[in-house]
Parts: structure tokens; C-alpha cells; sequence
């Protein structure tokens, strides 16, 4: 992910102005980092160290998710159709 790639999709989902620490803004961040490791795991399929830090960062993209559900429904709902997420 490139830093004007990530600042595009910060100024996107951001809450207000100057938001980098909403989840929403982390849930995206790590959305594009996981699927660009994504498509690195396509070609080396033997990275062990790449796969415990995608799972890593899977497991605290659920966590975030988990708490903006617990928080506001409407957000998440909001969220995870921008996103295109399963759940």
C-alpha cells in the first residue's frame, strides 16, 4: 500500500477532519493491507512469517469491527457495505 493510497482512503472514511483513529479509518487501513498481503500469499504460498501477520491482522480488524457493532450498528452496517466484507 502506498502512502498516497493510504491517505486517499483516510480522507475517505474519516469521521471528521484530521481522523486517523476512528475504527472506521482502521478497519479500511488494515482492509487494503490485508488484501494487497492477500495477493502476495497467492504467490508464496510457503511465507509463514507473512501468513501469522496477515491472521494477526484479521483478528484485529474483527476485534475493531466487533466494537464499532457493540457502538453503533449503523456505522458497521455502513462499513462492511463500503467495504464489501462478508458479515
Amino acid at each position: 500500500m502506498s502512502i498516497e493510497n493510504k491517505q486517499e482512503i483516510i480522507k475517505k472514511f474519516a469521521v471528521h477532519n484530521g481522523d486517523t483513529g476512528s475504527p472506521e479509518v482502521q478497519v479500511a487501513v488494515l482492509t487494503s493491507r490485508i488484501n494487497s498481503l492477500g495477493e502476495h500469499m497467492n504467490v508464496h504460498v510457503k511465507d509463514f512469517h507473512s501468513r501469522r501477520g496477515l491472521l494477526a491482522m484479521v483478528s484485529r480488524r474483527r476485534k475493531l469491527l466487533d466494537y464499532l457493532r457493540s457502538v453503533d450498528k449503523t456505522r458497521y452496517v455502513s462499513l462492511i457495505k463500503e467495504l464489501d466484507l462478508r458479515r
